[in-house]
């Protein structure tokens, strides 16, 4: 069945008024109730493992996202392009499903928390959550929400509100998103991601009404040394998918620590671009993986992980309360709400990042997790980095599809929150590279590997890749804005490539160490005919950006 014909069954304009409705009176009603801050605390942590640390963990019932269970309700500008049977049914069925919550909230125990995204004088989202506590421990998603947003103030910006009701029945879970009217239902999922990126998905929508846009990526600000020892102020900007390595180098000093250097960490997941370079914060905790989480290696987000104010999500915590992050036994999509504040020395002043004029230039880096032929670092025209952003490659995690884990995926903007239409993002971000090109330099940053095989028949991994470390991408980030990398023209992909970076063995990652001209052509040309498709499927595209990757 067509999205058209699905949506003509449903009375939209209705809809919409009644949510609504609904959702600016319901903080009035008697079965809704109003913890402050520290009473939140106090009532969820009883419903915790208190760590060693002092902090506490809390394990939810969902432990992903529902993807393939969530659903944009509203007029074509906001429909989904492309449904599952499952989702044609949840928005086919959606009027009846509102009657069904809204009367279920009539008489349903609930919590609200009223917070602001964004510290600035133009864009903060007003964020309204509410919470069923029918089964009471639910408490600690307010209570999680409470420590990711800001606290609630007077200022511009829209209203949002979101309902999550974590016993809707399982066989009817599904996220409904209202996106023109600022209203996101979450039912039958305990997992805390879905309301904090349902605030940022409709954030990011109402972001773009303003012609700004809402990107899924990093940002801070890196001082550097240049060739002469003169101190260099870049603002970096870090696109990554999860699981791709995008808060731990937002959150990663590379290795830049002669007098003068150093980072300032903005945000590690949302910001709102705006036309002049700047980027406005939405947040001031973040969430982020706790899989694996090294001390050595991630010294200052491990510094801030084991602080008492961080939430720790389904992490594995033992009888005695020690927190073994390497143990991904139930899940590998263990989180920690840490805050900003901990960061410490790193963290910058704001939460924003300043116009490109007050700065020295802007680096826009496009992290991917690849695992054959693609390069660990490319230097990009603007072209091609629009082109990067469209294709938005990796592979997918657990914290997106678990049934898909390990499998290539593309998404544009490697952001899975677009509302609308994508080619208009794509576009933008031409417009805007293409502005500032003078003072914005882009790179593909691969930190999967290359080398691996994979059997023809079941998709099992029959050679594993040769990854790249965490010190080694530093290295390579530390080169960047030293501009200490010799660079030279790799016609395989029409890019420059590192030929010398100091600290690295650049040679170890040279494909034909791994395969035969015959594999490396066969994988070049697969994936340059799986770009091409998967661009010339937007239809109002720049046609330059095609162009960009097109042989």
């Amino acid at each position: 069945m067509q999205v058209k014909s699905i949506m003509e069954e449903n009375d939209v304009e209705c809809v919409l008024q009644t949510v609504l409705e609904t959702m600016k009176i319901l903080r009035y009603r008697d079965n809704v109730f109003h913890p402050t801050s520290m009473e939140l605390r106090k009532i969820a942590e009883r419903y915790g493992a208190r760590t060693v640390y002092g902090n506490y963990n809390f394990v939810s019932t969902v432990k992903n996202r529902s993807a393939w269970l969530t659903v944009y309700f509203g007029s074509k500008r906001v429909l989904q392009r492309k449904l599952s049977q499952r989702q044609e049914e949840i928005l086919r069925n959606a009027s009846k499903t509102v009657e069904l919550v809204h009367k279920y909230l009539k008489n349903a125990p609930l919590v609200c928390v009223e917070r602001t995204m964004g510290e600035n004088s133009n864009f903060n989202p007003q964020c309204t959550y509410y919470v069923s506590v029918h089964r009471p421990e639910m408490i600690r998603l307010a209570y999680m929400v409470g420590q990711t947003l800001f606290q609630k103030r007077e200022a511009p910006g829209p209203e949002l509100y979101l309902l999550q009701v974590p016993e809707w029945q399982e066989k009817d879970r599904q996220i409904l998103v209202f996106p023109e009217v600022g209203v996101t239902y979450v039912l039958g999922s305990d997992y805390y991601g879905e309301a904090k990126k349902g605030f940022l998905r409709m954030a990011m929508w109402e972001a773009k009404q303003r012609g700004m846009l809402g990107i899924h990526a990093g940002a801070k600000i890196v001082r550097a040394k240049d060739s002469s020892g003169k101190i260099r102020r870049y603002s970096m900007i870090l696109f990554g998918l999860s699981a791709t390595g995008k808060t731990t180098h937002a959150c990663h000093n590379h290795g830049l620590l002669d007098e003068g250097e150093g980072q300032e960490i903005v945000q590690d997941d949302v910001v709102f671009l705006r036309a002049d370079g700047s980027a406005l914060g939405s947040e001031r905790g973040f969430y982020l993986k706790t899989g694996y989480l090294d001390p050595k290696i991630q010294p200052i987000i491990f510094r801030a992980a084991i602080s008492p104010n961080t939430i720790f999500e389904n992490v594995m915590v033992d009888y005695l309360g020690n927190v073994h992050f390497d143990d991904v036994t139930l899940t590998e999509n263990g989180r920690a709400i840490i805050q900003r504040e901990d960061l410490g020395s790193d963290k910058s002043e704001g939460v924003n990042l300043p116009p490109i004029e007050d700065v020295d230039g802007l680096i826009v880096i496009f992290i991917t997790r690849r695992n054959t032929v693609v390069p660990i670092a490319s230097k990009l025209s603007v072209e091609q980095a629009a082109a990067a952003f469209m294709l938005g490659e990796s592979v997918e995690t657990s914290a997106g599809d678990p049934r898909r884990a390990g499998e290539s995926v593309r998404e544009v903007g490697t952001n899975p929150f677009i509302v609308g239409d994508e080619a208009y993002e794509g576009n933008w971000i031409y417009d805007f590279l293409k502005r500032h090109r003078d003072k914005v330099e882009c790179y593909l940053l691969n930190t999967g590997g290359v080398g691996e095989i994979r059997s023809e028949n079941d998709n099992r991994v029959v050679r594993e890749a040769l990854r790249v470390e965490i010190p080694e991408m530093a290295a390579i980030i530390r080169g960047i804005v030293r501009k200490s990398i010799e660079w030279e023209y790799y016609p395989t992909f029409d890019t420059y490539v590192p030929k010398r970076v100091n600290g690295i063995q650049m040679s170890r990652f040279d494909p034909l160490r791994f395969y035969s001209q015959e594999q490396m052509g066969s994988y070049v040309k697969k994936l340059k005919m799986e770009r091409i498709e998967w661009l010339r499927q937007f239809q109002n595209l720049n046609p330059a950006i095609i162009k960009a990757i097109t042989p």
